[in-house]
């Protein structure tokens, strides 16, 4: 791969910060690199790769000369400024929701569909799927291939770092005042501390959380099958980072935990933790940091040969946002 010129848009989130760890970890070929923030934060320098980049503002022209864009801010600034950075030339790596269930935007991670980066031949934006989404996608992928897949459910328990840094500090804040029986929460509707809130995002009509809505459609898109049954339960839970979901999959056919087994620890980006009679399985402290997908408590639904259960654990700021939209540039034809 060549030297690229690249932006980060959001580089001093908790997403933008991680950004630049990884891509300084994975010794990604930077010629230029333009960090893009708010006002209060323009001039501040960031460091990447042992050099000093000063954080810009974005404004007309500021993609200029760029190659490849990475956005870790909000629906409405990457709804506005994505297409201008592909206008200006560069590939627009999006991790928000705006683009994500477009029907023209590639929705990917790059284990499952990476394919349809490999056939990009021009600039254009490239949809970097929710959090939670993207770690079922990767242990669902390999079930799907050998097995078929007919329905899927996920019960989620999502870290405070998924709410960024303010609510990843309302949890420490909390903590350090864990006696006071009232604590006010700013950024959850209800104390997030000794706690389990069953809402991540708005609600519809029918019940279904933002979040929610995300996983279902989401999964569909990325494992391109439109008739898959998919449906989701998000709740939040007081872990500083790394999501944790119980998946259970119904598979077209009648197959072994051998297989399951197989076929899992078999897939780039996965890992199986799977003796939990002594209590080896994945666990969010432990995963966080880390860039692979969780995977165990593998068993099957005594009632129905072909639904398995399985627990699935990832980083959700690593391989849910950064790492994920890096993997994404890397498999570009530069």
């Amino acid at each position: 791969m060549r030297t690229l010129k690249i932006g980060v848009v959001g580089a001093t989130g908790m997403v933008g910060q991680t950004f630049m760890h990884i891509l300084e970890e994975r010794k990604f070929p930077i010629q230029e690199l333009r960090p893009f923030a708010s006002d209060a934060s323009e001039g501040k320098k960031v460091t990447c790769q042992n050099k000093e980049w000063v954080c810009q503002t974005l404004k007309k022209g500021c993609f200029d000369g760029l190659d490849l864009v990475f956005f870790s801010s909000g629906d409405d600034i990457s709804k506005e400024w994505a297409p201008e950075a592909v206008k200006a030339g560069a590939y627009a790596v999006d991790n928000s929701a705006a683009f994500r269930m477009d029907s023209e935007i590639a929705l990917v991670v790059p284990e499952v569909n990476g394919d349809l980066v490999d056939r990009m031949t021009s600039p254009q934006i490239i949809a970097n799927p929710n959090c939670s989404t993207i770690q079922l996608v990767v242990a669902l992928k390999p079930l799907q291939d050998l097995f078929g897949i007919e329905e899927v459910r996920v019960s989620s328990y999502q870290a405070v770092s998924g709410g960024g840094l303010p609510a990843y500090e309302e949890l420490l804040e909390q903590t350090k005042d864990h006696k006071n029986p009232n604590p006010q929460p700013k950024v959850f509707p209800h104390p997030i501390l000794f706690n389990a809130i069953p809402q991540i995002g708005s609600f519809n009509d029918e019940g279904f959380s933002s979040e929610e809505v995300k996983i279902q459609k989401e999964t569909k898109k990325i494992l391109r099958q439109s008739d898959l049954k998919v449906s989701a339960f998000t709740v939040r839970i007081p872990a500083l980072n790394a999501h944790s979901e119980t998946v259970w999959v119904t598979l077209k056919k009648d197959v072994s935990k051998e297989q399951i087994t197989s076929a899992l620890s078999q897939f780039q980006g996965l890992v199986v933790q799977d003796d939990p009679k002594k209590s080896v399985y994945p666990l969010a402290r432990d995963v966080s940091g880390k860039d692979p997908v969780y995977v165990g408590r593998i068993h099957r639904d005594p009632e129905d040969s072909k639904l398995w259960l399985m627990w699935v654990v990832s980083d959700n700021i690593r391989k849910g946002a950064a790492l994920n939209g890096i993997q994404i540039a890397e498999r570009i034809k530069w």
